[in-house]
């Protein structure tokens, strides 16, 4: 079969690997596309993620949708159009029984997290477990159905923060997991959304999505304690400061964007003065089957999607992926 596999940094390649025998009480799938998440912008620009390094060859790919290849139970048909919960999850512990997605020792498609590595979805073919797999619905085109996981950390994000129907929502970062946070926190009944960014390309695609209010980082000036829940998106100190400055007092600030394991500048005198919330978001648990069925209401959310390019391009889909200013989702079509 054919996949696309980081060896280290900058060094993606399209290979040919033998197609494994499929393992007892697993599915097979035929992969349509894969979206390339900022995780797997960081193993391929940087041969690593954060702590976790690209030590042996590693397809990525997390955010997938394809159709159903081989089902040996019977229960899925060929052909059938599908998506992925990408999460293994680990050991229970106690006081987190309903949070799964928290459990150490799980695992993600197309992680250095785990050794070995957790093999991704850009691959021709993909054997996983039966509860990983999601069957669409038929209003839901294949390409739109790869918004699924990161539209499920949006959602996770909007769950963690209590909700936002009828709050006034800031997102920070308008990059594609910050749109799709923006475009749930539209479709959950938030009676107002803004949204940060420092280009004007992202800002843009921010408004034809129904934003309401755009603010360009370092040229508008952001309203102060404004906004109930801020959900920021980016990770960036700078970023985090000003969503502390924005939200209300006692407001809700929902930290969906990752952070280096490393200390971090953080201005938190002002968060305690106001008696500010503020919530760690982590990937997501059931999220996903909600994601999915907006993504079948509402074909808005195909302007997310910036460009497609064939595998046999990957280098420079992922060339463009880093390019915030001109690009939102770039997906990756796999061997059609």
């Amino acid at each position: 079969m054919q996949a696309l596999v980081i060896h280290g940094k900058q060094d993606l390649r399209e290979e040919t690997l033998a197609l494994p025998e499929l393992a007892a009480g697993k599915i097979r799938l035929r992969m349509a596309f894969g979206g390339i998440c900022g995780s797997d912008l960081h193993y391929y620009h940087e041969g690593a993620n954060g702590a976790f390094v690209v030590r042996e060859p590693l397809i990525p790919g997390h955010e997938m949708a394809g159709v159903v290849e081989h089902d040996p139970s019977g229960k899925l048909a060929p052909g059938t159009p599908v998506t992925l919960h990408p999460a293994t999850f680990g050991t229970p512990q106690q006081g987190i029984e309903d949070k799964p997605h928290l459990w150490p020792e799980g695992a993600y498609l197309g992680s250095a997290s785990t050794w070995p590595h957790t093999q991704g979805g850009m691959s021709e073919y993909l054997d996983v477990d039966p509860g990983m797999v999601r069957v669409l619905p038929v209003s839901l085109p294949l390409k739109r159905a790869a918004l699924a996981e990161p539209l499920a950390v949006g959602l996770h994000g909007i769950k963690v923060a209590g909700g936002v129907e009828r709050q006034r929502v800031l997102v920070c970062g308008a990059g594609p997991i910050g749109l799709l946070a923006a475009a749930a926190a539209l479709a959950k009944g938030a009676s107002e959304v803004s949204i940060t960014d420092v280009l004007k390309g992202p800002l843009s695609r921010a408004r034809a999505l129904g934003v309401q209010h755009t603010y360009r980082v370092g040229v508008d000036e952001v309203p102060q304690e404004a906004f109930d829940v801020v959900l920021e998106c980016t990770g960036v100190p700078a970023s985090i400061n000003g969503a502390i400055l924005a939200v209300r007092r006692a407001g809700i600030i929902a930290q969906i964007g990752m952070m280096p394991a490393t200390p971090q500048p953080l201005a938190l005198a002002p968060l305690i003065a106001k008696e500010i919330q503020m919530r760690g978001c982590f990937r997501f648990y059931d999220e996903i089957d909600e994601a999915i069925a907006l993504l079948a209401a509402d074909p808005r959310f195909d302007d997310i999607i910036t460009h497609v390019l064939p595998a046999s391009d990957a280098q420079n889909a992922f060339a463009i992926a880093k390019d915030s200013e001109t690009s939102g989702k770039v997906l990756i079509e796999l061997w059609p």
